[in-house]
């Protein structure tokens, strides 16, 4: 079934459960489908695209009016088989109240408390009042996203402790609490956990988190496409590529710009090399969590020579600041054509290697097999992507299933598994660099000639783009809305970060204390792409 198809099919539907449902045309969302629902009928949406075999995958809102005064816009989206829909709904701003989606999609709880938070919309029946972005930093009757609230805050003399967010207890005969954070030991992103637990082994875990945000969709707002571009690129600083290239897909899509094909080959390749970069360093921390240190320390040289390469071809470790709108800041000298392609080699023979020493250790299966199992159900449930719900059962890759240039020339290989366990996700990982060496071959050898970019020119008023992109974690969605001055009115990143995490308060039940940081790292959510 295409693309199409897939809309049509949910499109009726909905109709026929007696939605009014309205398709809007927006060549700016395109491949995915816009509809417009009733307020009245936004829980019934959500029921019926649940029913339908739909995964939820992001929610957001803008505030409408030249004040934004008059109305708050909120926008859903899902997915089936590839095929994309995004439903649209508008609340007056006086009474910004719509049903939440959390009861038919567990993923919803934390998107949408974001929005409660950021612009003041009521979810009527949402089962978790709490309070989730930014804690205490603004006053309970303030809202960020709102216009009249300034991009430098009203902050406080002094911020107030934090002490009003209302953990559950599991409570019972040797039951105890452990705080962990939000400072770690190490140099990592805060974030805080409270594990209950019983000797060793984990009852529950709870996150709250929050403690990296930035603003990032406030400070977006009146920037240029340059501008947004490098903001877009510091999301998740490990996932630049990936959050540069979604956004300013978004912003083409809306400026109706089209990239020449070099410079898209060009982002595929930077992509697949940030893929490989993260990959390579994960599993050698998930070795260094269960003290296997040689293969740590292994891993760790191997991507700090690959990164080493990329900052010589493409001027940065990270290649931040790379992929901007039109195309790509840097092009790829000749020399680096033969010498990628044979770095390429060289690392999967040298893995192999490694990976032939590590599976010759009981130790090592003993602390991977069977730990931190997260059940396809749950994942399903939360609508995970990427490696985490690969490695459960999730067959799902936006570069296959609904491909984007270059990677519709080209064929993905999708590693996927069943059991759900850290071994399961390490698994994962190393197959997906196995399927990016063979892609960064096949994009070496395809490179064509042409220029870097394309040129700019400013998008209508009201032009409003999306973005899909697969990046290292999975799926990354921007949408991005211009102004009459060819600025930015409303941005919003989308890191699959946002269904890790509460994946990993799951898979950690009946698990022992010690294990939760291989446990962590196998799922390794991104703090700063989770806060915006």
């Amino acid at each position: 079934m295409t693309p199409q198809d897939q809309f049509a099919s949910i499109v009726s539907r909905l109709a026929d459960a007696g939605l009014s449902v309205e398709a809007q045309a927006s060549p700016g969302f395109a491949p995915a489908q816009l509809i417009l629902v009733r307020p009245e009928d936004w829980s019934r949406l959500g029921s019926e695209a649940k029913a339908g075999g739909c995964r939820w995958v992001a929610a957001w809102g803008e505030e409408l009016g030249e004040n934004g005064s008059e109305s708050i816009r909120i926008n859903a989206c899902f997915e089936k088989a590839g095929a994309y829909l995004v439903a649209r709904t508008t609340v007056p701003r006086a009474t910004p109240v719509v049903s939440s989606h959390t009861a038919f999609y567990p993923g919803a709880d934390r998107p949408e408390r974001h929005i409660r938070d950021m612009l003041g919309v009521v979810f009527s029946d949402h089962p978790d009042a709490r309070r989730w972005t930014r804690h205490q930093a603004w006053k309970d009757s303030e809202f960020p996203l709102s216009r009249d609230f300034p991009a430098a805050g009203r902050p406080q003399a002094q911020t107030p402790a934090d002490h009003q967010y209302n953990f559950l207890l599991a409570q019972g005969s040797g039951v105890y609490e452990i705080p962990v954070g939000p400072v770690h030991a190490g140099i990592i992103e805060p974030g805080h956990f409270r594990f209950q637990a019983v000797g060793e082994t984990v009852l529950k875990l709870e996150e709250r988190l929050g403690y990296t945000h930035k603003g990032i969709e406030k400070i977006a707002e009146g920037r240029d496409a340059e501008g947004l571009a490098r903001l877009a690129g510091r999301v998740s600083g490990d996932s630049t590529v990936a959050h540069a290239w979604a956004a300013c897909m978004a912003m083409e899509q809306a400026a109706g710009v089209e990239v020449p094909p070099r410079a898209v080959w060009l982002r595929a390749l930077m992509c697949e090399r940030e893929r490989v970069a993260n990959h390579v360093g994960d599993v050698g921390a998930m070795l260094n969590d269960i003290a296997f240190a040689f293969g740590f320390y292994q891993f760790a040289r191997l991507r700090e020579e690959w990164q080493r390469v990329s900052r010589e071809a493409f001027g940065h470790r990270f290649m931040m600041d790379c992929i901007v709108p039109g195309g790509v800041a840097v092009d790829l000298d000749e020399r680096f054509v033969a010498l990628m392609r044979d770095e390429a080699v060289t690392l999967r023979t040298q893995i192999g290697r490694l990976m032939a020493i590590i599976n010759d250790l009981p130790s090592v299966a003993d602390r991977v097999r069977g730990t931190g199992v997260l059940n396809p159900e749950y994942a399903k449930a939360l609508g995970c992507v990427g490696y985490v719900g690969r490695a459960s059962g999730m067959d799902f890759d936006v570069r296959r299933d609904s491909p984007y240039p270059p990677y519709d020339q080209l064929t993905v290989k999708v590693p996927l598994h069943h059991y759900g366990d850290v071994n399961a996700r390490a698994r994962t990982r190393l197959e997906e660099m196995a399927a990016s060496f063979d892609l960064i071959e096949a994009l070496l050898a395809g490179l064509p000639a042409g220029p870097l970019r394309a040129g700019w020119k400013p998008p209508a008023k009201d032009a409003e783009g999306l973005g899909l992109i697969e990046g290292w974690r999975g799926e990354i969605l921007s949408f991005v809305r211009f102004d009459a001055d060819g600025r930015i009115v409303r941005f919003f990143p989308r890191d699959p970060s946002w269904t890790t995490w509460p994946a990993l308060e799951l898979l950690i039940h009946d698990n022992i204390v010690p294990d939760f940081p291989v446990c962590n790292k196998s799922v390794n959510g991104s703090y700063s792409g989770h806060d915006l």
